[in-house]
């Protein structure tokens, strides 16, 4: 890994659906997207780190705070898009997408992650985190994957996959924790293919690459990757942050 360069890259859109300017909010004593920008620059796995933003607001937090901000040049549908614009103009071999609402970002996940490349044909690697709840697995909010012996992607879905017909038999479910690393090639080639219909039908980007016959090197995290999704997020990450002090203490 040491041979590649690998650069970190945070897409962070100010208008979120669910949760508008959620990026801009308070978590102790900074906002949620400085917080990730810090985290994942402190991990020193990076020879680069920005957040790629749509808005001058969040370019102006992280710029002013002595930090890397690129503004998008046009509108985009996906992070990945956005990150990928970016991309063009930089040189990098990997590049690390790390959501900008994950704000408790930390260096076993991401490192493992880019160990992933170490293995010459991995195009894109991404996290996925087990679990055996069957609230969880029936959940759309929560994109499940099935992998092969090797931990390659075979589908990605809201639906709870694999579907537990024998009941004699345990089962593993996997989350898919929503953080990516490609290669430069692999990142720019994802912008030039048109969406596919189960990525549509899902809603999940990456069923893009699948339909296209490109899968993923999952790498399995025990991790929770707290994500502010919604307001009640927010509150919950207000609580983490607040135990993570004590604790330390």
């Amino acid at each position: 890994m040491s041979q590649l360069k690998a650069i970190a890259m945070i897409p962070a859109r100010y208008a979120a659906t669910r949760f508008p300017e959620k990026l801009m909010k308070i978590l102790g004593d900074k906002t949620v997207i400085r917080s990730t920008y810090e985290n994942t620059l402190a991990t020193q796995l990076f020879q680069e780190v920005y957040v790629v933003t749509d808005h001058p607001l969040i370019y102006d937090e992280i710029t002013q705070h002595g930090g890397k901000a690129l503004m998008s040049k046009k509108e985009h549908e996906s992070g990945t898009d956005r990150i990928a614009e970016a991309a063009a103009h930089i040189e990098a071999d990997v590049i690390l997408n790390v959501q900008g609402d994950e704000p408790f970002v930390s260096a076993p996940p991401l490192a493992a992650l880019l160990s992933a490349f170490e293995q010459p044909n991995t195009q894109v690697a991404s996290l996925m985190k087990p679990f055996h709840d069957i609230a969880t697995a029936n959940n759309p909010n929560v994109v499940k994957v099935v992998v092969d012996k090797q931990h390659q992607s075979l589908l990605f879905s809201r639906s709870p996959i694999p579907y537990h017909r024998d009941q004699t038999l345990p089962v593993t479910y996997f989350e898919h924790i929503g953080v990516y690393a490609f290669t430069k090639e692999a990142l720019l080639k994802f912008t030039r293919l048109e969406p596919t219909p189960l990525e549509l039908l899902e809603k999940i980007e990456c069923l893009r690459f699948l339909e296209n016959g490109i899968p993923l090197k999952m790498v399995v995290t025990q991790e929770n990757m707290l994500k502010i999704d919604v307001p009640e997020d927010l509150d919950k990450a207000i609580s983490h942050l607040n135990k993570l002090k004590f604790s330390n203490r």
